[in-house]
């Protein structure tokens, strides 16, 4: 970038990013894994799948959490050459970045279909809960604190509060094109 600027992406739509396609891809593979009978049986299999989406979107909403409060509790201010990204190229970027991996997943959560049927489409669909409401929580936390917290693009390799991620930007809560949580603004 010029002036030694930085292009940055939002934090909470890069968590947001997975939630749709692992909740939508988990739904189709459980229904899908329901129409078998399994080896255990579809009421079996469904009843371990709803409580693997409850553990499951447990423990990705609340995992990391500490990374995230610390952060952006020493985030710095966005330099003014600094480049917000959309949140539409950030849910792309990410999105097509993580495609294969997803259909590995569905294509997993579907075979584990014969041993316990749409257990694996809801551990999948619990996944993508668990980042709604983890994104859920960052909006809460930049509209209590009013600040929008951003990472460096070329640090998201990882995810936003990965290993390579040493520090976020802060921007005021009307900078960029989504709410806080990483949702539309209307």
């Amino acid at each position: 970038m010029a002036r030694g600027g930085q292009a940055l992406a939002r934090v909470a739509v890069a968590v947001r990013a997975g939630a749709a396609p692992m909740w939508w891809a988990g739904l189709l593979a459980a229904g899908t894994g329901a129409l078998l009978p399994g080896l255990t049986g579809r009421r079996i299999g469904l009843t371990a799948g709803a409580a693997l989406f409850l553990v499951t979107a447990a423990v990705v909403a609340l995992a990391r959490r500490g990374r995230y409060t610390r952060l952006a509790a020493e985030a710095t201010r966005a330099a003014r050459a600094d480049f917000l990204q959309d949140r539409a190229v950030t849910l792309r970027v990410r999105r097509r970045a993580h495609r294969w991996w997803l259909l590995g997943a569905f294509l997993a959560a579907v075979g584990s279909s014969f041993a316990l049927p749409g257990a694996g489409g809801l551990w999948l669909a619990g996944a993508g809960a668990g980042l709604w409401l983890k994104a859920l929580w960052l909006g809460h936390r930049e509209r209590t604190q009013e600040t929008l917290w951003w990472v460096r693009t070329d640090w998201l390799a990882k995810g936003p509060a990965g290993k390579p991620v040493k520090a976020y930007r802060s921007t005021g809560i009307a900078a960029g094109d989504a709410a806080p949580g990483g949702a539309r603004r209307r």
